[in-house]
């Protein structure tokens, strides 16, 4: 649980800059939506940059890490949920509170404004909004992670298409559909910055450790229960940069470098952490 309080006073005290690798250990498909079909092209595109490389938006990996931590502290609950957006069949419902302490609405941010509670149809009225702590950057593919031995057995440059049938229960007629996927084997480059904003901030970066290990044992994007979106982190660069570094040009210090996760969380568990994350 946060220390945080309503008093709590917001001032920069520095960035926690987080870099490294996401590996891909299956298929990955992050979709683009309906609106970029090709003719000719799988039912079921990935997002993809202006030059057609393949991407992580940011955002999809912030929400995946932001449900899992909702999930894994008991958050994802009728009682816990509003929903961002009402839209026939296509309800959006999240984890957000009017708790000062409440560490998943601290790292992601609180809305302003009057939302809907799931449960009861309440309006809970978004006076408690907070910064976001936690920025994720869209994470783009290491294209020599795509080896030419790789490029002989895919069904595009850079992706493959993963057939799948949905097969009727009554008649046994198969109803055949296609997934993009980027291929096992492919990386890429992953960036968050964390804003510590008080002394209370900084316990908020094990969360973030949490869910990104939360991640490793789940799935990302779609298809997870089919067998896509198994990924890992490596390569893990850690960096503090104090309010000096920007102010007075001051050196930056550097936490971890080449970490696996399971180091990264040791880091930021230890004793002497916290005290290290001076202006």
């Amino acid at each position: 649980m946060s220390s945080h309080t309503a008093d709590t006073q917001l001032k920069l005290i520095g960035k926690l800059v987080l870099e490294g690798e996401l590996h891909c250990e299956t298929g990955l498909h992050v979709g683009a939506g309906k609106g970029s079909l090709e003719i000719g092209g799988a039912d079921n595109p990935v997002a993809k940059d202006a030059f057609g490389r393949p991407y992580v938006p940011g955002s999809s990996l912030r929400g995946r890490l932001r449900s899992l931590l909702e999930q894994a502290s008991g958050l994802a609950v009728p009682g816990e949920l509003i929903y961002l957006s009402r839209r026939k069949g296509q309800d959006v419902r999240i984890h957000q509170s009017d708790r000062p302490d409440d560490e998943v609405c601290l790292l992601f941010g609180r809305s302003p404004g009057r939302v809907e509670r799931v449960q009861g149809g309440e309006a809970l009225d978004g006076a408690a909004a907070s910064p976001a702590r936690l920025t994720v950057y869209d994470a783009s593919l290491d294209l020599d992670s795509i080896t030419a031995a790789m490029r002989d057995n895919l069904d595009d440059e850079l992706t493959e298409v993963k057939s799948e049938n949905a097969i009727d229960r009554i008649t046994s007629q198969a109803n055949p559909r296609t997934l993009e996927r980027v291929p096992a084997g492919a990386r890429f480059k992953v960036r968050m910055v964390v804003d510590i904003l008080c002394e209370e901030d900084k316990a908020l970066v094990a969360r973030l450790v949490e869910a990104m290990r939360l991640l490793e044992d789940d799935t990302l994007g779609g298809g997870g229960s089919r067998g896509s979106g198994k990924v890992r982190f490596a390569g893990l660069k850690l960096v503090w940069r104090g309010r000096g570094f920007y102010a007075q040009g001051a050196d930056e210090a550097e936490l971890a470098q080449g970490a696996s996760l399971a180091d990264l969380q040791k880091t930021v568990a230890g004793d002497g952490f916290a005290a290290r994350l001076s202006e």
